[in-house]
């Protein structure tokens, strides 16, 4: 990959898919986190970048890999969190079906930046516990990846929340789609996780509620403002 030209390369696709490949053979020594990324920008050759992170030495490996995948417009930066990178691109998916159920019922942009922000902070007590560190929630494969997935027509999980919404059955949502909404699977052992390490997540919480069947998107928006709000740094 070189430049603008290559970025539009009808090899891309298959350069991404093949040095993906080796990223999953070795996951245990690092892991390709994709921040802020969906493949057709990253094909039409508008700036993408990616988080690369790796648990242990030797660290010529993330950088070797940092200069193969580091081109054009695509820019790969290192990161030695693998636990805090993987949960981001895990925990943000949830956060984004919060995000769509707003917009479904025809929620601003303030109601929007609000359910990012107070989600971010959820997700970043529940990585920290679990052994993430704070400053990788704030970076590409947390703020950067929960941001594109909250606001981009292109993602799965806001299109979920949307349905939702709108008052839609999650089992025809579900059935019109090709592709997996990750965030509807994974939002069951997401909430056991927060249990487990004590961690109180009222979005994910409500999400899980919605797509569980217990409630409704406007029962959980309503119920969302009943939270006591209290520091920052709490939760609510």
């Amino acid at each position: 990959m070189a430049g603008v030209k290559s970025a539009r390369s009808p090899h891309l696709k298959r350069y991404l898919t093949g040095f993906v490949s080796a990223i999953a053979l070795t996951a245990l020594s690092f892991v390709l986190v994709g921040a802020a990324i969906f493949s057709k920008p990253v094909t039409l050759a508008v700036i993408a970048i990616a988080a690369i992170a790796q648990k242990a030495r030797p660290w010529e490996i993330v950088r070797e890999l940092q200069k193969v995948f580091n081109s054009g417009l695509f820019r790969c930066y290192t990161n030695t969190d693998v636990i805090g990178c993987e949960l981001g691109g895990v925990l943000k998916n949830i956060i984004a079906i919060a995000v769509g159920m707003g917009d479904g019922q025809g929620a601003g942009d303030n109601t929007r930046s609000a359910l990012i922000t107070r989600g971010l902070a959820e997700i970043t007590r529940l990585g920290v516990a679990m052994g993430g560190r704070a400053e990788t929630f704030a970076g590409l494969a947390g703020m950067g990846d929960m941001i594109a997935t909250c606001i981009s027509p292109q993602s799965r999980n806001r299109h979920v929340g949307v349905e939702l919404g709108k008052g839609r059955d999650m089992a025809d949502i579900i059935s019109e789609m090709v592709m997996v909404a990750e965030g509807a699977k994974s939002a069951p052992a997401v909430i056991a996780l927060s249990e487990r390490y004590g961690i109180e997540m009222p979005i994910a919480s409500d999400v899980y509620r919605v797509l569980s069947g217990q409630s409704t998107a406007s029962r959980a928006f309503r119920g969302l403002l009943r939270v006591s709000a209290g520091a920052e740094s709490e939760p609510g």
